[in-house]
């Protein structure tokens, strides 16, 4: 039998003390530049302050629940046919899907330097746009479309 996965612990990011920032930078980080990836999330978050006038943290809080999905589609294989069967996300699963869809929103876009798109991608999650949003709710109607399969879930 496997031995269970023992979680890494992730220190707190040294401005804001929190642990989902610091993973949050630890997700943008490319090539193990982390401080290339901290100056891209703090000037972000800086860009937040002074176009919202509200606390960066919040409006990531914020942007990161409204990016959690609830459901998704897993392919269940049953009597020779594959059924994409709805399911709920469990919580590490839900930030690392918010976190990945709001990074490759902020990728997405051209023209800009990478926090400016990052900033405008947390603000357009926290007002319920944005594509992070989009691929929550492309992922919901995948789910809501399939939830006559539901009984397959265990």
């Amino acid at each position: 039998m496997r031995r269970a996965y023992k979680k890494h612990k992730v220190a707190p990011d040294r401005i804001y003390g929190d642990e989902q920032v610091a993973r949050f930078i630890n997700k943008v980080m490319f090539s193990g530049k982390k401080s290339v990836a901290q100056k891209i999330v703090y000037d972000a978050f800086d860009l937040i302050k002074a176009q919202t006038k509200k606390e960066p943290l919040e409006v990531f809080r914020k942007a990161i629940e409204e990016a959690s999905p609830i459901l998704e589609v897993k392919p269940k294989r049953i009597g020779g046919a594959t059924y994409q069967v709805p399911m709920e996300v469990r919580g590490e699963r839900k930030l690392a899907l918010a976190f990945r869809w709001i990074i490759e929103g902020a990728r997405g876009k051209k023209g800009k330097a990478m926090a400016e798109k990052l900033a405008q991608e947390l603000v357009d999650c926290t007002n319920g746009q944005g594509n992070a949003i989009k691929r929550k709710a492309d992922m919901h109607r995948m789910a809501e479309a399939n939830k006559a399969f539901a009984h397959f879930a265990r």
